[in-house]
């Protein structure tokens, strides 16, 4: 297995037992804990001077601070996502600036892709031949598009409610692709996971590419973090906003934001916000009642359009709450007309395709400015983590209904 120099293996997040990554795959071989690559910072002697001088290829620039050499990498060309100035942003929201890290402009339309790189390559450099996984629906895309790559068979789970765009991909791409029946409705995340775990069981030798199951992707999705503190040439914003599901981004970039501190390449960590849809919000309840961890939902709870955060039981929500809380940060839910209005307003005054579910970070930092959070002088990133494009229908229809409203009212 070719690892980077200060990789030093994989740290349980809960009895802190640290395993060699060769022996460790996915979960804690003690406790079954969340495992996190773990890294001898005294090794890696790397100025930002020195980053900013690379070509901005992709996420591998970063190679020092991922488990994996670029040369060995399973790569479509992830990450190195545009950060875009928002001034009608800024000015309708009552801020200094607002900036929008465009995960969109990655190869298969979201950020997806840096959590899936790293954990295909892991798979590869393991020996697997097949690989697994459940989704909400972009995940799945994904790992279709990168299991393509590495030459792995993929085997993907998704809820009769994901979109049309990632059930036709993730068959587009080779994958082996289920479908959950709808119980009562569609099928939601749970349903997902409960088909896939059923297959893990009788597939035993497939490699598991799942959230917090492999401990590679969020470590792949820090990179947004090391890219947005490089485009904004080190300087930390007052706040990055983060439309929040299972959270896995956020847990990553908040890792990134400590390791840039730690190596003195910044002056603070980033304060992250959670940003979810009301119709699901365990996250935000959560944070709001001062708990550690959230509460579940059921599924007959989950009452929101915004199927990439419709997330009843984010299995990691005590990493989530850390980071919001060590970071400064808070959480946020808006409304799903709010969210999607949002996007809207998004496409007609910046030109900006925002998905449906990642707008909740737009109406999220709305917010968070007029409950007092953010003020005149500030610079607030706005993580835009997929396409418009992914949501197509529900935007089209969201817009219809709009007009119709304005059409009555007049």
């Amino acid at each position: 297995m070719e690892t980077t120099d200060a990789f030093i293996g994989l740290t349980c997040v809960d009895c802190g037992e640290t395993f060699d990554a060769e022996a460790a795959t996915h979960r804690c071989p003690d406790c079954d804990g969340i495992l996190d690559p773990d890294y001898d910072y005294d090794r890696i002697d790397l100025a930002p001077e020195t980053l900013d001088a690379r070509p901005d290829g992709s996420m591998w620039r970063y190679e020092e601070l991922l488990p994996f050499p670029a040369e060995t990498a399973v790569s479509l060309g992830e990450g190195a996502t545009p950060l875009v100035e928002c001034p009608s942003l800024a000015d309708a929201m009552g801020v200094g600036r607002v900036l929008l890290k465009d995960e969109g402009a990655n190869p298969t339309g979201t950020f997806k892709d840096r959590g899936q790189a790293a954990a295909m390559t892991a798979a590869r450099e393991h020996g697997a031949s097949e690989v697994a996984l459940n989704s909400a629906g972009n995940a799945g895309q994904a790992a279709a598009a990168y299991a393509a790559r590495a030459d792995l068979d993929a085997h993907v789970f998704l809820p009769s409610r994901a979109g049309f765009t990632q059930k036709a991909m993730t068959e587009v791409h080779g994958a082996d692709l289920t479908v959950t029946d709808p119980v009562g409705g569609n099928s939601q995340i749970g349903d997902a996971g409960a088909a896939y775990a059923e297959a893990m069981e009788a597939n035993p030798e497939w490699y598991s590419t799942k959230t917090f199951v492999t401990p590679y992707r969020h470590e792949g999705k820090k990179t947004m973090a090391l890219e947005l503190l490089a485009q904004l040439d080190w300087e930390v914003p007052d706040g990055v906003v983060y439309p929040t599901g299972g959270g896995v981004g956020l847990v990553g970039m908040h890792k990134a934001a400590q390791e840039a501190e730690k190596l003195g390449w910044t002056d603070g960590l980033v304060p992250m916000y959670a940003a979810q849809a009301a119709g699901c919000a365990p996250v935000v309840d959560a944070y709001e009642a001062g708990a550690d961890e959230h509460e579940p939902l059921d599924d007959a709870e989950v009452d929101t359009a915004c199927n990439g955060i419709a997330i009843p039981d984010p299995g990691a929500s005590r990493l989530i709450l850390e980071a919001v809380r060590e970071s400064d940060g808070g959480a946020v839910a808006t409304t799903d007309r709010e969210i999607l209005d949002a996007a809207i307003d998004v496409a007609r005054t910046e030109g900006l395709e925002v998905g449906a579910t990642c707008a909740a970070a737009v109406s999220g930092a709305f917010a968070l400015a007029a409950s007092g959070e953010f003020g005149p002088d500030d610079t607030v990133v706005l993580l835009n983590t997929g396409a418009g494009n992914k949501d197509v229908d529900s935007l089209r229809a969201h817009l219809g209904e709009r007009e119709a409203d304005a059409d009555a009212a007049e």
